[in-house]
């Protein structure tokens, strides 16, 4: 088959489809993905054909991707929930399309639109999915953890803490907190990623980076402080790693409130420094967390994978 993948050029929207992508190329596919200029890097190099449709940088409109549907003349189309117009006129030319979720069903008025109507590939465990969400035509898709490769850190104490605001909410002021209050933790080792921001003066079990291979770095963490984006949130649950939830704006209060109603995570009172090294003492103390991130953990696992449901979609179209 030839399949147009398409996103919003970001990395919180582009990864979670890249599993699939890979798999259905890798099974003798040809894959093409159309996204802002942002993104061709990576996905050339995984041989993933990337393209600007029109001019786009952000969000595709319908009028960037009608020529390129009439180009292509693709078999199934795949687009991200953040660009519903791709769908929206792959369906009016006739062309198979499916929607692709980046985590929880997001909730209105957070600036995007909500996708309505036809099947989603669903990469969010059921347990932490929104009910109302689990009465759609979902085809259940195992997440799997995309970043691009690096080193992780070598790990030097008895505990590793992994701390991140994500590349688009998090403040220096919130990230200096949390870097405050756990550095006060003993035997910790924290490693944070903090990409376009400066933190002078840091603890000495705290050590900063531009950037991380999260999902390699989640492997080896105890314990996840973050922001509540999807990624990293089905990043740590992959990985079965307990988390303290900082929510900033987007899908990240809902994030965040299922995943404290599931035991997996704390959210601080007070985004402050001590408010969140409390809530990283609780997790280390408290193995009720892990065991419910371990079973969320085993929810995934038993999600069909990339790999599975490449080979079915060409009886879905």
């Amino acid at each position: 088959m030839r399949v147009l993948f398409a996103s919003m050029a970001a990395a919180g929207h582009t990864y979670p489809l890249i599993p699939l992508a890979q798999a259905m190329h890798k099974a003798g596919h040809e894959v093409h993905f159309a996204v802002g200029e942002e993104m061709h890097p990576v996905l050339g190099k995984l041989g993933l054909r990337p393209f600007r449709p029109g001019l786009v940088f952000g969000e595709i409109y319908a009028e960037d991707i009608a020529q390129e549907l009439e180009r292509l003349l693709p078999d199934l189309v795949i687009g991200g929930w953040a660009v519903p117009e791709v769908v929206s006129e792959a369906r009016r030319r006739g062309f198979p399309a499916l929607w692709h979720g980046f985590g929880r069903m997001f909730p209105a008025g957070i600036g995007l639109v909500r996708p309505t109507g036809g099947r989603h590939l669903d990469i969010c465990p059921p347990s932490l999915q929104d009910a109302n969400f689990l009465e759609e035509e979902r085809i259940p898709l195992r997440a799997v953890p995309f970043s691009t490769p690096g080193d992780v850190p070598v790990r030097t104490a008895g505990k590793l803490v992994y701390l991140t605001l994500g590349t688009a909410f998090g403040t220096r002021e919130l990230l200096a907190e949390a870097v405050v209050g756990l550095g006060k933790i003993p035997e910790v080792q924290v490693v944070v990623a903090a990409p376009h921001v400066t933190l002078d003066h840091v603890p000495p079990n705290v050590t900063v980076y531009p950037w991380l291979p999260q999902a390699e770095v989640l492997r080896y963490a105890d314990v996840a402080v973050h922001h509540g984006g999807s990624g990293t949130m089905l990043g740590a649950l992959v990985a079965g790693v307990p988390q303290v939830v900082l929510p900033q704006g987007a899908d990240q209060f809902g994030n965040a409130d299922a995943l404290v109603a599931a035991g997996a995570a704390l959210r601080p009172a007070a985004f402050s420094a001590g408010p969140i090294a409390d809530c990283v003492r609780r997790l280390f103390s408290d193995s009720s967390y892990r065991e419910a991130a371990g079973q969320l953990a085993r929810e995934i696992r038993h999600t069909p994978s990339p790999e599975e449901v490449a080979d079915s979609l060409a009886d879905v179209v």
